[in-house]
């Protein structure tokens, strides 16, 4: 009789292990698009730590994205795969998807290839353990899954990811504007840098058929004659930064300039000591914004991903493009010239990041994103653009993503560090290459 009731206690047992596993793999694991936001916002903070340039920044938006949009793409007809799209990258797709979520593997594709990004790993790989701890414990068959399918996407995209040509680039000479022509661009204070990313122009571009492809026209031909339409320019960075710094502190110009400073090299000095004040690059101000959009326009996981790869491929070749006519013009800097040649005295409102002049980064990146965004969500989409929050400056309301975009271009007047040309002519930079994104790729969203 007792041999009967230990049988009888030990098939209960059995069979209450055999439910609770059941039940325990047949929960579902659950991804928002708040789950995406905010693993961008965790390699987004890896990235201030670490101090990456603004080119090299956009480099690490647009390949975990990539990844994400084509993990999530695998077989769904809300997207058109990137594959034979982008310049050089040519995907197999996954024979086999049953038991895999394809939003929770879009998520891990994302960590894999930033991890192969980012300089602080550990910091990255504390995250993820804590997420992959979550989600096997709530579904380690639909988890193990999700991973290898998302393994054999981002396996593919750091393979094409790995012939861009960067590593070669980080072996090219140096540019650190030893050059007795007042044209050529300077190193600046108050850290005198060598020029970064000057050869950036040899990266792969992922749309653009050369990084020369939207070459803008040069410059105003370099004069300091007093009626040359170059020393006009000069001289007008030079009186608007005057005139702005009589208005005080707190005037709306300050505030514009400082809203869109977005320089990762900002150096402080204290005493005898200098240190690196960390802040968000250009393109990551931009990601900022597509995420208070795609959170506004309460867009699901789909458009979520889909939003952040257009906007981040956009931002990633215009910063080829810009970067290619940097250094092809090699463009002094507005501070030298005024301390050599008008007032030694003179500072810019912001800090002169380290590379030439022409065209203005920001603007270009601007016209680009804005457009971009403007595709996605439509024209006058209004927004209160909370990026800079973080960073202890307020927030900024706007009508559209293109009067963003126009402040933004104009803060680099008002901080002192750009010529008008390069502000102008860098916003019709970004916004036509944003026009040959649209045309050349073919996303195929459906809502």
């Amino acid at each position: 009789m007792r041999n009967n009731h230990s049988n009888f206690v030990f098939t209960l047992l059995a069979a209450i292990f055999i439910c609770v596993s059941c039940k325990r793999e047949a929960n579902e694991i659950k991804i928002s698009s708040e789950d995406y936001n905010h693993l961008v916002d965790r390699i987004t903070e890896i990235m201030i730590h670490d101090v990456f340039s603004p080119p090299v920044a956009s480099r690490i938006y647009a390949y975990p994205n990539i990844a994400a949009y084509e993990a999530l793409n695998g077989g769904s007809k809300k997207y058109k795969s990137l594959s034979g799209q982008l310049n050089g990258l040519k995907l197999k797709n996954p024979e086999k998807t049953d038991n895999v979520n394809k939003k929770l593997a879009s998520l891990i594709a994302h960590i894999q290839v930033s991890k192969e990004l980012i300089f602080s790993k550990d910091k990255l790989e504390v995250y993820k353990d804590s997420l992959y701890k979550i989600w096997k414990e709530t579904n380690p068959t639909i988890f193990k899954k999700s991973k290898e399918y998302a393994t054999q996407y981002s396996k593919q995209i750091l393979e094409w990811m790995n012939k861009d040509n960067y590593s070669q680039t980080r072996t090219y000479p140096e540019h650190n504007g030893n050059t007795d022509d007042p044209s050529q661009w300077k190193p600046t204070p108050p850290a005198y840098m060598d020029a970064i990313e000057p050869h950036w122009n040899k990266i792969r571009p992922f749309t653009l058929d050369s990084a020369s492809q939207f070459k803008p026209i040069p410059p105003p031909k370099f004069s300091l004659e007093k009626n040359s339409p170059f020393y006009k320019e000069l001289i007008h960075v030079y009186k608007t930064g005057q005139q702005i710094i009589q208005k005080g502190d707190s005037s709306e110009e300050i505030e514009i300039a400082r809203f869109w400073d977005c320089n990762p090299y900002v150096s402080v000095n204290k005493g005898h000591f200098m240190f690196a004040s960390k802040k968000i690059t250009p393109g990551a101000h931009w990601m900022g914004i597509c995420k208070i959009a795609c959170k506004k326009d309460n867009a699901d996981f789909y458009k979520t991903i889909y939003a952040h790869t257009r906007t981040s491929i956009s931002i990633a070749d215009a910063f080829i493009s810009c970067w290619d006519e940097k250094y092809r013009s090699n463009l002094v800097r507005p501070e030298t010239l005024i301390n050599k040649y008008i007032d030694e005295t003179w500072e810019p409102i912001l800090q002169t990041p380290p590379f030439p002049e022409y065209t203005s980064g920001h603007s270009v990146v601007s016209g680009a994103a804005s457009e971009t965004l403007t595709l996605i969500f439509g024209d006058n989409f209004n927004f209160l653009d909370t990026t800079e929050v973080p960073f202890g400056l307020p927030a900024r309301k706007f009508s559209s993503f293109r009067s963003a975009a126009k402040e933004a271009a104009i803060s680099r007047l008002y901080g002192g560090i750009h010529y008008k040309s390069a502000i102008e002519l860098g916003l019709s930079q970004g916004i036509l290459m944003s026009e040959h994104h649209k045309t050349k790729i073919s996303y195929s969203y459906q809502p």
